[in-house]
């Protein structure tokens, strides 16, 4: 499965773009513009997104890739 599938299968599971879910990580302080927040590891993103969002561990990586700053 490409990325943007990946992507685009969060967006169908959650109701909300990836832009979305990195602003809402924002807002938890688990991220900022740059990436991930500083000490924040991919684990607690990934925890956070299966707690609010029930997604498995492969999507919400490609939500950690996306806040990390990949796009293709």
């Amino acid at each position: 499965m490409s990325f943007q599938a990946y992507i685009d299968n969060v967006q169908t599971k959650t109701g909300k773009s990836a832009d979305e879910l990195k602003a809402i990580a924002i807002d938890k302080g688990l991220a900022d513009e740059s990436g991930l927040a500083p000490g924040v590891k991919a684990g607690a993103v990934i925890d956070w997104l299966n707690a609010d969002f029930d997604l498995g561990h492969g999507h919400a990586m490609s939500i950690v890739a996306y806040i990390k700053g990949k796009r293709n």
